[in-house]
């Protein structure tokens, strides 16, 4: 009875030391994949920006730091007004490493908090700046 009770306590002093030295082994890994989630800065539009109803206008981003693996590289912007995502499709079926995309300014009451929303593989806004509508 007492090699069966000092075999179980080894056991588990042993199993448990084993795991816990793997998991310290596993957690001091270098992450070494670069993640492929892309969030470029958009260029332009900026907060100095003013467009007029009915233009044609090209919005920028940098694409500087890109990864090579991108988990959506189709892209498509949204008007965003104040705090407010509009329906408004600016443009779509783009490819986000083009860096820029040339769109219409929508008629729109003039306001000067509108924003673009870039996805792709994710979402991000531009600085606010102005639309003149043609109301």
């Amino acid at each position: 009875m007492k090699f069966t009770t000092n075999l179980k306590a080894f056991s588990i002093v042993f199993y448990t030391t084993f795991f816990a030295l793997l998991s310290q082994l596993v957690l001091s890994l270098p992450l070494t994949d670069k993640r492929d989630v892309f969030v470029p800065r958009i260029i332009t539009p900026d907060a100095s920006t003013v467009w007029h109803s009915g233009e044609i206008q090209t919005v920028t981003w940098d694409i500087s730091d890109a990864p090579q693996n991108i988990t959506n590289s189709i892209g498509f912007i949204l008007l965003r007004a104040g705090e407010i995502s509009t329906p408004v499709i600016l443009a779509d079926n783009f490819n986000i490493l083009d860096a820029q995309v040339n769109l219409t300014v929508p008629n729109v009451l003039t306001r000067d908090d509108f924003s673009i929303v870039l996805f792709g593989d994710s979402g991000n806004f531009s600085p606010q700046f102005t639309i003149v509508g043609k109301f």
